[in-house]
């Protein structure tokens, strides 16, 4: 039991709220509230500060949350020896993605992996490939998906080459032509798509020398559709988000072909989950 007092502790640290907590966890909301007040009546501290934005550590907490973070480790880490000696029947895959894998990806790719291994459980952090990358990093995922290459610490898979496609409102003069010069990009306002520090859009006009005339910036590939349809400045995209969008815009095909590469990342195959290895593994052969 107090193992899941500390993962209570842990989690709620790490989402700032109770009921995230309590999702992530199986746990009711006021369960997860009582195992923290548990916790310290027994140690005799507060851990959090509870507030109307959510909960924030105090001092003690902030000196005892990485020694609860690696009881919990610990224990996954027996967890997993459990698991392997038994074939793999549970588990728990912490991913990190971005939007379009999210979006178009990920459920079949979930739902299929699922057929094999109908026990395991899956957490996703949706965010860019700089978060992504501090995620694997510091434990808080198991694997990410992201754009190749990436941190060299880690080991990678590659799955897909994506191609990177101008995006036009419907009525744009543009939008005639079957492939459209990144010069004539930039004489229009332009609506850039940034994943942290990995700009993939930014570097097509970079390797070309040439400079956007950018009026909005982003991560979010969703929030650029809306802009172009309405008529606000055009576009580059990944295909992959694309796919059956519900905004009246146009794609086309660059003069020269642009491309990112999608991976999926882990810190150490070596000593991830049995669950994590085999997700992988689909993943490399699906």
């Amino acid at each position: 039991m107090n193992i899941q007092k500390y993962m209570a502790f842990v989690k709620t640290v790490e989402y700032g709220s109770f009921t995230k907590a309590a999702e992530i966890l199986h746990y009711s909301q006021s369960g997860i509230s009582r195992m923290i007040n548990d916790l310290e009546k027994e140690w005799n501290i507060i851990l959090l500060e509870r507030g109307k934005s959510g909960v924030k550590l105090t001092s003690d907490g902030t000196v005892l949350l990485p020694h609860a973070r690696s009881v919990c480790t610990e224990y996954e880490k027996l967890q997993m020896e459990v698991d392997g000696l038994n074939g793999l029947q549970s588990g728990l895959i912490r991913i990190g993605t971005f939007s379009s894998v999210a979006t178009h990806w990920l459920p079949n790719i979930i739902r299929e992996f699922q057929k094999a291994y109908p026990n395991i459980d899956y957490e996703l952090l949706l965010g860019d490939y700089t978060e992504i990358e501090e995620w694997i990093l510091n434990g808080r995922v198991d694997c990410g998906f992201l754009r190749l290459p990436a941190n060299s610490e880690f080991e990678t898979i590659f799955l897909e080459q994506d191609r990177l496609l101008a995006i036009l409102p419907e009525n744009h003069s543009l939008a005639q032509l079957e492939k459209i010069p990144a010069a004539a990009l930039c004489d229009e306002p332009f609506m850039l798509l940034e994943k942290g520090a990995k700009a993939e859009i930014a570097e097509i006009f970079e390797r070309r020398g040439l400079i956007p005339n950018v009026h909005f910036t982003t991560w979010d590939d969703y929030a650029v559709m809306s802009m172009v349809e309405s008529g606000l400045g055009v576009s580059i995209l990944p295909e992959l988000i694309l796919k059956r969008t519900p905004y009246r815009i146009v794609a086309r095909e660059l003069d020269i072909p642009a491309y990112r590469k999608i991976g999926i990342a882990v810190r150490n195959k070596k000593t991830a989950s049995l669950a994590v290895k085999q997700f992988l593994n689909y993943l490399q052969y699906r």
